[in-house]
């Protein structure tokens, strides 16, 4: 009996010191490595404004080192265009964005793959990408703002970024039921906020003001100065921030993205 039991030990010791590596600590390396760009309008070479957000533009990497392709953690570049991640493994990617612009990957109804505008490289160390694409619209506030018993009045200017023609192109092979009402303006916005972010997702959106447009009503607005005021009263002695924001009726992957003016700052006295 005591021989089976001396046995039993040195079995279940042997157990345990093969199973010690569950125990042991990961030493692998963790994500060091810097991906950073700019999304800039190839027109005009400037950056195309939006928020900073799930509706504003979507950074997507796709990793393709393995024989499984995996996702990595989508991200969002800032209003100005620029993003940033400084958490990425080494290894090569697939990187594209979806933003408020003509889609940089576009597929016909059955999958097809008709424009691929994506990047794919390898990432170590700090890797730099630059997409230039064609933004639906182009969102000004004309002059400064004026304020008037707590409100902010100011003028705004909407133009197409890219021609109907254009949109038309790439667009209409995607859908089966395209139509030329998805160029037409729906809403045109002005956030304000404490933040030089101000957007829609802003806490202070009681003093935002918004302006809908039914079919094709905006078509003669193109280029016209556009006047909007903010909700509400804002205390004196206050600093605030608004931007102008527009968007068409066409969603990039499944969203409605807005156009957005500069930042500007505004007093109240």
């Amino acid at each position: 009996m005591k021989k089976i039991f001396l046995q039993f030990i040195a079995i279940a010791g042997a157990a345990a010191l093969s199973s010690c590596s569950f125990f042991e600590i990961d030493n692998y390396p963790g994500p060091e490595e810097t991906v950073k760009g700019y999304v800039t309008d190839v027109a005009t070479g400037e950056p195309v404004l939006t928020e900073q957000n799930s509706r504003g533009i979507r950074v997507r990497m796709l990793e393709l080192s393995w024989d499984n392709s995996t996702y990595n953690p989508d991200f969002y570049a800032r209003d100005n265009g620029f993003f940033q991640n400084t958490k990425i493994f080494k290894g090569n990617f697939n990187i594209r964005v979806d933003g408020p612009f003509i889609p940089i990957v576009r597929k016909a109804p059955d999958g097809t793959v008709l424009y691929d505008g994506s990047v794919t490289c390898d990432v170590e160390g700090i890797t730099e990408v630059h997409f230039r694409v064609q933004p639906f619209l182009k969102v000004e506030i004309v002059g400064e703002p004026v304020v008037k018993g707590g409100q902010i009045q100011t003028k705004v200017r909407v133009t197409r970024a890219v021609s109907p023609e254009v949109f038309r192109e790439a667009i209409t092979p995607t859908l089966s039921d395209y139509s030329d009402a998805l160029m037409n303006v729906t809403d045109l916005r002005l956030f304000v906020g404490y933040s030089s972010t101000c957007n829609s997702g802003n806490s202070y959106s009681a003093w935002s003001n918004q302006i809908d447009y039914s079919g094709a009503a905006f078509e003669p607005l193109f280029g016209q100065e556009i006047n909007i005021t903010s909700r509400g009263t804002i205390k004196s002695n206050r600093k605030v921030f608004i931007r102008a924001a527009a968007r068409i009726n066409y969603a990039t992957e499944g969203e409605r993205r807005y156009n957005f003016s500069e930042v500007k700052e505004v007093n109240i006295p």
